[in-house]
């Protein structure tokens, strides 16, 4: 493994702040304490920076040399609406706020490429540090390049990266095509005509046509596509009835759908809202069927994703390079891959054996009560960032 040494030397001044991160989490478009640290740092490094970008966003800007070439890393800042179970020193301090995903390490692995690339630019041309607000489930990469990003600060290409537990220390993994989940809900009400329990001919009874919905969605899945297309809807959430003698007005359903193309997406989207209307109609009821569509899938360039790989193997060596198994979880990242090509990534964050005396009972997986970043991966991850940089911005020979 070669990573920097002056990233080995300065960790553990990055991962007192990456503690103090998470001991201080902040929901999306609230990051105004995390962007504080983050400008204060690159302040601090002599690094100029745009603050305010998609609302609480900081933009580091690098350059070096006199080529018009740039590339952008981004991380994201926000914490989760969830309680923490650890007691370590650096647990959060905020009741009901959390960082169980991680992006208090990806803001840490960005800082550091930062520290490092104050005193070491060993490229020509510009590198964009995007720490960037509200990926869960706010939309803070559409924010930025609403707010003109792209256009303020042209970059060739953009990358990001995610920890992910359950790999093994010292891997990545990255792969072209779909490699995260659109994230789409889906909200119904079927509407029928409360009555007596005891006489369910005097009304129209919203709960079976709302049963016969579940298993008839789950035919969009197994028979409306093609198999090899993956494509996910859950029901998660039925909500009828106020007394077990009383048939309701009404029902309502909501839930998810998850997919790697548009394309799918498109079909399962006009097949749910015909078989709610069909079926509603067929038992007399009505429906009011809404669907939103918030992140696309994140769909990783093959140019750039090759490109990745080939760095991450001069680091980690070829066998710790591995596939990118897809995942239906969604990621907002997807927003800057539709404008610019790029490639996301995963770092291994390994199974949990680095937490400390006072970590939960749980284990050691993104969204857990339990989760903790290994700061072990910070100088790997912010070696992976500079190499990067220094290859796709490389000076030409003398």
């Amino acid at each position: 493994m070669k990573i920097l040494d002056s990233l080995v030397t300065q960790a553990a001044g990055i991962s007192a702040v990456r503690r103090d991160i998470h001991a201080h989490p902040e929901l999306c478009f609230q990051e105004v304490r995390t962007a504080d640290v983050v400008a204060q740092k690159l302040a601090e490094w002599g690094i100029p920076m745009h603050r305010g970008m998609g609302t609480t966003g900081v933009v580091g800007i690098i350059k070096n040399g006199t080529s018009k070439r740039a590339i952008g890393f981004r991380a994201d800042m926000d914490a989760l609406p969830m309680q923490e179970s650890n007691t370590f020193a650096h647990a959060s301090q905020y009741k009901g706020k959390m960082h169980s995903c991680g992006h208090d390490g990806h803001t840490a692995m960005l800082l550091a490429a930062a520290q490092h690339f104050a005193t070491n630019r060993n490229f020509d041309g510009t590198v964009y540090l995007i720490f960037q607000p509200a990926e869960e489930g706010g939309g803070g990469a559409r924010e930025m390049i609403k707010d003109g990003m792209f256009e303020k600060y042209p970059m060739d290409a953009v990358f990001g990266m995610h920890n992910w537990p359950g790999m093994k220390v010292g891997q990545f993994a990255a792969s072209p095509g779909p490699v995260m989940a659109s994230s789409n809900e889906f909200k119904i009400t079927v509407r029928g005509k409360g009555g007596h329990a005891a006489l369910p001919h005097n009304g129209i009874d919203p709960i079976p046509v709302a049963c016969q919905l579940v298993q008839a969605f789950q035919n969009i899945i197994s028979r409306n596509k093609k198999p090899v297309d993956a494509g996910v809807i859950s029901v998660t959430m039925i909500h009828a009835g106020e007394a077990t003698n009383v048939i309701p007005n009404s029902c309502e359903l909501q839930g998810t759908v998850r997919t790697f193309t548009i394309e799918v997406l498109d079909m399962i989207e006009k097949r749910m809202q015909q078989i709610a209307e069909h079926l509603c109609a067929a038992n007399d009821a009505t429906c009011e069927f809404s669907f939103t569509r918030n992140y696309p899938p994140t769909i990783n360039h093959e140019k750039e994703t090759q490109f990745a790989r080939d760095v991450m193997e001069k680091i980690v060596g070829k066998d710790n390079v591995c596939r990118q198994e897809p995942t239906m979880g969604a990621e907002d990242f997807s927003y800057m891959l539709q404008e610019k090509p790029g490639c996301y990534v995963f770092i291994a964050n390994g199974d949990g054996d680095h937490r400390e005396i006072g970590h939960g009972g749980g284990p050691c997986m993104l969204h857990n009560p339990s989760y903790d970043f290994n700061d072990d991966l910070i100088p790997l991850g912010a070696t992976y960032w500079v190499n990067l940089a220094e290859s796709w911005l490389k000076k030409e020979s003398a």
